[in-house]
């Protein structure tokens, strides 16, 4: 457990989904995570699992699925190199140039670091965000998963902190 963090639940596997409103659309979904930020509680990021749809395979054309979980709002579908990122997905068939469906390669964020951290991240504001998008599709594109972890009670100079660093990497 983090420095300045008190558990105060076990285990608790929250699962997510959201789907693209239209083929190629942007689409975010919202899960709140009922934390009681008058207490100062956060949530402990100890792993998340992450499935997405695979693009469509058309002939002649790049096709592309991406998905992201951020513990704050987005416009666009995160990647792991930002702060608020906690989770990136992506599987894309390149076929541009070939009369058949072409060829897929796919990469996601590790359900847990390699280098088995203590923990992933902490979540200090009441949700988490999930984003998906497709690029070159047909058929509307989706995102499932699970965020595993525990709540905590931080003291209040950690918890300003958090929620300080969290909604100004936004």
């Amino acid at each position: 457990m983090p420095r300045g963090l008190k558990e105060s639940s076990g285990l608790i596997t929250i699962g997510f989904s959201t789907s693209e409103t239209a083929p190629n659309a942007f689409t975010q979904s919202r899960v709140d995570l009922q934390l009681n930020v008058l207490d100062r509680e956060v949530f402990v990021v100890y792993g998340i699992q992450v499935d997405i749809s695979p693009p469509d395979a058309i002939a002649g054309l790049d096709t592309s699925t991406f998905a992201s979980v951020s513990n704050t709002n987005r416009t666009t579908v995160g990647n792991l190199g930002q702060p608020n990122v906690i989770a990136a997905a992506g599987s894309q068939i390149k076929a541009a140039g070939f009369v058949d469906g072409g060829v897929g390669f796919e990469f996601a964020s590790a359900d847990a670091p390699a280098t088995q951290l203590e923990y992933l991240g902490v979540i200090a504001t009441n949700d988490f965000f999930v984003q998906v998008q497709g690029i070159n599709n047909l058929g509307v594109k989706s995102i499932s998963g699970r965020l595993m972890g525990v709540r905590a009670v931080a003291d209040a100079s950690v918890f300003a902190a958090l929620t300080q660093s969290e909604l100004l990497s936004a």
